[in-house]
């Protein structure tokens, strides 16, 4: 919708919030149709608030935003799911929290459009809530939301010589977005990760079924599978954004807890 119409009505996904003022709260929203606002819930921290049950960290509202002169008011919000699973689960609402992180730092505000990415965060958000183990739905996330904002990493082919990949150790290289074969690894001047072949599979396994998350969902993966397909993940992501995502350090603390010293 344009900008110049004061007041619309839309679905919101909130990545994230913090206290504002007094008793207000600052709101990142992600809707199918503006893309990524930010917004103040106004009043949001009073316990009395209307707004206060239907803008949890998560949850996906109904939404009345009143354009601003420098920033959108929330003045409506019903909410129509709280992913309950990510409320009583600690590891659960880790990884909703790197999802929503990592969608934020990929977006910019108000970008046309998002009806692509609001339904890939919400179908992730629900698989997290629901899993035993979160990591698939996460990893499925990040593949395809890099092929959504234009950052598709080359699995099938070595990114050098464009050559197909043998079943064996394979590199990764940030820089140059993708898989390196082990004979074209010495012309690469930047780092190299290793990439064992399970891994490779897996992570193109996900890649392609972008029109399918039950294609993958029944997988049972080893946790060095699982591993080695984040590592390399975590690692591309890191490169292309420039920085690290605050969220991951808390889930390795967390992990690092749950399996002890």
């Amino acid at each position: 919708m344009p900008k110049a119409q004061r007041q619309f009505r839309s679905q919101a996904i909130i990545l994230s919030r913090r206290d504002f003022g007094e008793s207000d709260r600052l709101l990142i929203l992600f809707t199918p149709q503006q893309g990524k606002i930010r917004a103040i819930a106004k009043g949001a921290r009073k316990p009395s608030a209307k707004l206060s049950g239907h803008v949890e960290l998560f949850a996906r509202s109904d939404c009345v935003i009143h354009r601003g002169r420098n920033l959108d008011i929330l003045t409506q919000a019903e909410l129509i799911d709280p992913y309950l699973g990510l409320r009583d689960h600690l590891g659960r609402g880790a990884y909703a929290n790197y999802v929503a992180e990592l969608l934020d730092r990929f977006t910019a505000d108000e970008e046309e459009d998002g009806a692509a990415l609001f339904l890939l965060l919400h179908e992730t958000l629900s698989r997290i809530a629901d899993a035993e183990d979160p990591r698939l739905a996460t990893r499925f996330f990040e593949l395809q939301l890099l092929d959504l904002v234009g950052f598709r990493p080359e699995l099938l082919e070595c990114v050098v010589t464009r050559a197909d990949l043998l079943p064996e150790r394979q590199f990764f290289s940030c820089e140059e977005g993708g898989v390196v074969s082990r004979a074209a690894a010495p012309q690469v001047p930047s780092r190299l990760l290793e990439i064992d072949f399970d891994a490779l599979k897996l992570l193109r396994h996900l890649q392609r079924s972008s029109q399918s998350y039950s294609a993958v969902s029944s997988l049972r993966l080893a946790p060095p599978q699982h591993d080695s397909a984040e590592r390399i993940m975590l690692a591309y992501i890191t490169h292309l954004l420039e920085r690290k995502l605050e969220s991951i350090d808390f889930i390795r603390r967390l992990r690092q807890q749950m399996n002890g010293p």
